[in-house]
């Protein structure tokens, strides 16, 4: 039986792992996307695998997407989103992979419409993981995280072994400070930041990378999917 995915952030990283995932796979199918400022990657994506309806983050973007694909289901903006999230989807498998705050109020919409939700948008939780927790229990959906740390310890954790957990570490590339001493970093500045060895992921993600912030994002986020004190 075909699965329909619907998908928020189509063009990003995880993202464009999920469409290889579709298109190595005829069990799935594309049902829908959403996508920020590529429109160039977003055209691709459309003619390659034809999804029934497509979010913009630009109204913009829809005037010009409609004039192309007229079979489409063109829609915008944060409305858009939260739209794509609450569609009725037979056997659908629901996927968030914004990045922001923007992630947030379509993940409640997904839950509100009874969805598994494969999250990964730590913003979701960060924000609000509380709200998001208890709704999703009240609602008797799954939290599933799908990115790096967390998938691996969604992966390695169940209900039966929980109990018996004293810590969970999580890692950290150590963004592009790593190699430096506490002393070194009096003189850094915004451009040795923006230098990560390792990964291009956009100018907010690598400052919280090189503070650690982002780490600190990833312990909160941990705290709420997987219910282990924080102080463990």
């Amino acid at each position: 039986m075909v699965k329909n995915i619907i998908l928020l952030g189509g063009t990003g990283s995880i993202g464009t792992q999920v469409l290889e995932i579709i298109r190595d796979d005829i069990n799935y199918n594309l049902y829908g996307f959403s996508f920020g400022d590529n429109i160039v990657k977003a055209k691709e994506i459309i003619e390659e695998f034809k999804p029934s309806v497509v979010c913009c983050k630009n109204a913009k973007d829809v005037i010009e997407l409609r004039d192309l694909y007229k079979d489409i289901n063109f829609i915008s903006g944060d409305a858009g989103l939260q739209q794509l999230a609450s569609m009725k989807v037979e056997n659908e498998i629901f996927i968030n992979a914004l990045v922001g705050a923007v992630g947030l109020v379509p993940t409640m919409a997904a839950i509100e419409n009874g969805n598994d939700v494969l999250l990964a948008n730590k913003e979701t939780l960060v924000i609000a993981g509380d709200l998001v927790t208890k709704r999703a229990n009240e609602k008797n959906v799954k939290i599933i995280p799908i990115d790096s740390e967390h998938s691996a310890i969604f992966q390695l954790i169940n209900e039966q072994n929980k109990k018996d957990i004293k810590n969970l570490i999580i890692t950290a590339s150590g963004g592009s400070f790593r190699d430096l001493k506490k002393e070194e970093l009096v003189n850094v500045n915004k451009e040795d930041a923006l230098n990560h060895p390792n990964w291009k992921m956009g100018p907010k993600i690598t400052i919280d990378c090189a503070t650690m912030m982002n780490k600190g994002f990833e312990l909160i986020e941990a705290y709420h999917l997987f219910n282990i004190n924080i102080d463990n």
